[in-house]
């Protein structure tokens, strides 16, 4: 299982960031390469991604939901993968921690997935970020 990892200070305290993490169809706005994100409800979502060329469905479920500190998940169907977003309280506002495990079943995609995925996973990381600061 890869893992990467993520980190940056939004100037916001946690509460205003978690409250925009927790909406989690609204991931679709802060990223070009998140196409959709649809509620299955009960804390599911489908998400469909593009990335490397192909597109990625997977279905996760939040594991853990604990405002304003901790916002996890992981893969119930797809792409499998898990993450967590960490929330800290700093004099600037808030860090952000991002950690994401995944497992590609195909090795050849593997190979180029893992030769992408940090510096993608990190784009992505920066645009919602990015975005999600804009928004606050």
């Amino acid at each position: 299982m890869a893992t990467i990892e993520h980190r940056t200070i939004l100037k916001a305290p946690p509460e205003r960031v978690f409250a925009l993490l927790e909406r989690v169809e609204d991931f679709a706005d802060y990223s070009d390469l998140i196409h959709s994100i649809e509620s299955l409800g009960e804390g599911r979502y489908r998400w469909h991604v593009q990335a490397v060329g192909r597109d990625w469905h997977f279905d996760v479920a939040i594991t853990e939901c604990r405002a304003p500190e901790v916002l996890a998940w992981e893969s119930l169907e797809g792409v499998e993968n898990q993450g967590c977003y960490r929330l800290t309280p700093v004099e600037e506002g808030t860090e952000v921690a991002l950690t994401l495990n995944y497992t590609l079943r195909n090795k050849l995609v593997e190979k180029a997935v893992n030769r992408a995925a940090s510096p993608l996973v990190g784009r992505v990381s920066r645009q919602i970020l990015e975005r999600v600061e804009a928004r606050l």
